[in-house]
């Protein structure tokens, strides 16, 4: 895997939740990104930016990082930090009001993010689809159900999750969501096959929220959830 030279940032640093290089390598390993070198991407929530950098480095592209929970401050430093300035644009802003240009990237990944904002019917194809280029693509990872627990999220995950259960959802529940419009070509959603590494390096960097998560892994996270993968790509 491409990500295992990222190592050194797998820690309470950087991490945020279940690695989300891990997942972000799982789909452009699925889903190459293709190498343009004026290839432009938006990472949409992208944290403390280690999938921003991850992509830049590995595809060659210019990556908006955008978060709205981490300053743009905080992320410049970072990026500058890492000696990637240049590469990575640091983007504090609100999902449901794109500050870009229509038409304007070649992908938008968001990882372990966009279940935040977008789980409504309409999302994707009004505020996500303007902003990629013809022929360009989505690839998104979200925490999820197993699809045999559909619409079972909130009665399973409640003692874990409290209020914010009926953000995970299954793979066909995602594919629903993400649904139909003329200018969407192709739409793929499955259950990931990082989910076990991603959830191991998030306990193992002893994050101060990851003790918590521990405590449920053996008895509900791993045998109900999931992560989503999903793959729309624009006529």
């Amino acid at each position: 895997m491409k990500s295992d030279k990222y190592n050194q940032y797998f820690t309470a640093q950087f991490l945020m939740g279940p690695n989300s290089v891990r997942l972000l390598d799982e789909l452009i390993e699925e889903y190459p990104l293709p190498s343009e070198s004026d290839m432009c991407v938006l990472d949409l929530g992208c944290g403390n930016g280690i999938t921003s950098m991850f992509l830049a480095k590995e595809t060659g592209a210019k990556v908006y990082a955008a978060d709205l929970w981490i300053t743009e401050e905080a992320n410049r430093e970072r990026f500058a930090g890492w000696g990637m300035q240049e590469q990575l644009i640091p983007v504090h802003c609100d999902a449901n009001e794109l500050p870009f240009e229509k038409a304007m990237f070649n992908a938008v990944i968001s990882i372990d993010a966009y279940h935040y904002f977008a789980g409504k019917e309409g999302f994707f194809s009004e505020k996500i689809l303007p902003f990629i280029k013809r022929s360009g693509v989505a690839l998104i990872a979200v925490p999820g159900i197993k699809n045999e627990y559909d619409g079972r999220s909130e009665e399973l995950l409640a003692p874990w999750l409290g209020d914010e259960a009926y953000m995970f959802q299954s793979a066909d529940f995602w594919k629903k969501i993400i649904g139909t419009h003329e200018e969407i070509a192709e739409v793929k959603t499955w259950e990931m096959n990082s989910f076990e590494l991603s959830w191991k390096e998030w306990f193992n960097s002893n994050h101060k929220y990851a003790a918590g998560d521990q405590e449920y892994y053996e008895s509900l996270i791993k045998p109900v959830t999931s992560f989503v993968g999903i793959m729309v790509r624009k006529k």
